[in-house]
């Protein structure tokens, strides 16, 4: 009996967490980044999706209430936001309230990173509640490169796809622009206010042009905000020492859960670098044109033609669309560095190599590890100024970025930090990033920056 509960409660998470259709529904997405979230759910709406970005922090308590402390700390923020979002929907709408009238997207990688559980144990925690196992998941996983289907209508989806991963970009260039210009700006908060009003008309330009009329409207709107965002600069500020963040996707990003760290490190003297969310995005693709091209050369020992034909299909499948983003990529960061230098993305082939030249870590292996670790090598030989790995306390990716990194850039005389998080806040913290910034200072007056 209890072998039948077993199986039938893995066979509701199967049911309630996978790809659904969101059309007529009220499309939820946690927030991630301040501007590049908003972003996005502006093309999902493009797609007649009625997508909107989730308060977030404000259920901290709900979320830390229904887990233990051992768990990765942006599933507890997700989990609590999601949570504060239907309490308070409930709260509004009394007994018109219907949970099956939302869908919460919350999407995963494989193993053994723990994002592939979040969605898992959001499950649970919503099935515990009165009503809420009506509220579906949709999940998209890094497995197949975040493929869409089931989630978008067939004859659209190629279309999304391209929309999606232009709007990551455009995001990043947007967090990128804000972080060279703030520590600069002739006013203090005038470049956050600015850039909360670019994102509002960005996300509305999505919104309106990116299913009919394509990507140069858009393109058109961020060539006048980057125009508008350089008067910001005072031009007698002297440039800062560069400093590098890599880390957890979530709380190098989430300036809640991370405290602040950019703004923090940019009262004591930097300008800040953090690694990109279109990073992971050619990340998983990659890995896909690297699986297909494992599998290939092993049907091929093995005389499987037709096996090898459809590894040879899907390999130049994965290669063509990881081309595509890093045109959209070059495209959209020329655009802009037109006007102002802002730091351009590696290619993942290239970290890769840099990973490889210093024979530290393998893409075999997996997580954000090869990132982190290859971006932090890429970073001291460009000559930044230090290394910041921002993660959530017990994160095994990162912990493993912390012990092959740090003695790295020790050897190479490059000031470098371990910041975790778990949503306490540790009164040494501050001050050890100050003094981290009073190396990193040492650091440019010696060497300059890159």
């Amino acid at each position: 009996m209890d072998n039948i509960v077993q199986l039938d409660t893995f066979r509701d998470l199967s049911e309630r967490v996978g790809r659904f259709d969101v059309r007529g529904k009220r499309f939820l997405i946690p927030e991630m980044t301040p501007l590049g979230s908003y972003l996005m759910a502006g093309a999902f709406r493009a797609f007649g999706i009625n997508a909107e970005i989730m308060e977030t922090y404000t259920g901290l308590d709900l979320g830390k209430r229904y887990t233990s402390g051992k768990e990765c700390f942006p599933c507890v923020v997700t989990l609590g936001d999601i949570l504060y979002f239907m309490e308070q929907e409930k709260k509004t709408q009394g007994d018109t309230f219907d949970p099956e009238n939302y869908v919460y997207f919350m999407p995963e990688t494989s193993g053994p990173c723990r994002f592939g559980m979040y969605n898992k144990y959001h499950r649970i925690i919503l099935d515990s509640l009165p009503g809420l196992h009506k509220l579906k998941i949709t999940a998209l996983s890094s497995d197949d490169a975040y493929n869409l289907q089931g989630v978008i209508a067939p004859e659209r989806m190629r279309r999304f796809r391209k929309t999606a991963f232009f709007t990551v970009v455009v995001g990043d260039v947007l967090e990128r622009l804000a972080w060279r210009i703030r520590p600069y700006e002739k006013t203090a908060g005038r470049t956050d206010a600015f850039f909360i009003q670019a994102r509002d008309r960005l996300a509305a330009s999505l919104e309106r042009h990116a299913l009919r009329d394509g990507f140069h409207p858009i393109l058109r709107e961020l060539d006048e905000i980057v125009r508008a965002a350089i008067s910001i600069i005072d031009p007698s500020i002297p440039r800062k020492p560069l400093i590098g963040v890599v880390g957890e996707i979530y709380v190098r990003t989430h300036t809640k859960s991370n405290q602040d760290t950019i703004k923090i490190l940019e009262q004591y003297g930097a300008e800040v670098v953090n690694a990109s969310i279109s990073e992971w995005i050619n990340f998983t693709t990659y890995e896909q044109v690297r699986k297909a091209k494992k599998a290939l050369r092993l049907h091929g020992r093995n005389g499987r033609v037709k096996k090898c034909g459809r590894e040879f299909l899907r390999y130049l499948r994965y290669r063509c669309i990881l081309s595509y983003q890093y045109m959209v990529q070059w495209k959209v960061y020329r655009l802009v560095r037109r006007h102002i230098d802002i730091m351009e993305d590696h290619t993942i082939g290239h970290l890769e190599q840099a990973l490889k030249k210093n024979d530290v870590f393998s893409f075999v292996v997996g997580t954000e590890a090869c990132l982190s670790i290859a971006s932090s090598l890429i970073f001291a030989h460009h000559g930044y100024n230090g290394i910041v790995n921002v993660f959530p306390f017990t994160c095994m990716p990162s912990n493993l970025t912390a012990s092959i990194t740090k003695p790295l850039m020790a050897a190479a005389s490059v000031p470098y930090i371990d910041v975790s998080y778990d949503g306490s806040y540790q009164p040494g913290r501050e001050a050890a990033l100050r003094t981290f910034m009073y190396q990193a200072q040492r650091h440019c007056n010696a060497h300059g920056k890159p």
